[in-house]
């Protein structure tokens, strides 16, 4: 199931065409929370700092793209993320994880800690 209309910035959406179909994602505070539970992470300071390396697992891609598509009003689990095809392929994956990280990590100036 995906949404209609444009992403909101403001409110931290990401849109991706995924699958042949434009889809919202957005790391909503229950993403975030389930993202903390993924990672193990105590809160989300701790999480931002697992994100700021830069360095990222296929899994860990598949888990935030998983989480924002749910954010966004998508009912897709991880393994259906997981199966999507975008156009681009990885590129065009570690994009999307990173607008979404910006989106909801990210300060006034577009930076996140994944995207400096």
């Amino acid at each position: 199931m995906g949404m209609h209309g444009r992403a909101n910035r403001r409110r931290g959406e990401v849109e991706a065409e995924m699958d042949g179909e434009r889809r919202i994602l957005c790391l909503t505070l229950g993403a975030l929370a389930e993202l903390e539970t993924a990672f193990a992470a105590s809160d989300l300071t701790e999480l931002a700092g697992r994100f700021s390396s830069g360095r990222m697992k296929a899994a860990d891609m598949i888990r935030i793209i998983g989480a924002g598509l749910r954010g966004g009003g998508n009912l897709i689990t991880d393994d259906e993320a997981a199966a999507m095809s975008v156009d681009g392929g990885i590129l065009s994956c570690a994009r999307i994880v990173g607008e979404l990280l910006s989106a909801a990590f990210g300060t006034d100036d577009g930076t996140s800690p994944a995207n400096p």
